[in-house]
């Protein structure tokens, strides 16, 4: 039996350890970018549950508003200002600022010295 040339051996190892090396690196990366994808879905998951919550009061919010003249009807005067006919409105004047104080060395300048 011949024996394969010494050159060809380590050769062969080498070419090995190489595709070994970049399979490592393969299934690293593809773990690395699973891992990134489960995280990303559990984000978009808890989002989700968020959103639904939302919605859910939302639902809620506009029964009481299409079922419910009175919850209307204070809405409409607390976050829109309306008023009925009839109603007394009355408009105060905004409080002015009030001035502030001069410091010292204002004071000093005013003077003239």
């Amino acid at each position: 039996m011949e024996r394969e040339p010494r050159g060809l051996r380590s050769w062969t190892g080498a070419g090995l350890a190489l595709l070994l090396l970049l399979v490592a690196v393969a299934v690293l990366k593809s773990y690395r970018d699973l891992r990134e994808a489960r995280r990303t879905e559990a984000q978009l998951e808890q989002s989700i549950v968020e959103t639904e919550e939302r919605i859910r009061r939302l639902q809620q919010r506009r029964d009481l508003l299409v079922d419910d003249p009175a919850t209307l009807e204070r809405l409409a005067r607390e976050e829109l200002s309306m008023v009925r006919e009839g109603d007394l409105v009355l408009l105060l004047p905004e409080p002015e600022p009030e001035p502030e104080p001069e410091s010292p060395s204002d004071a000093a300048e005013g003077d003239g010295r």
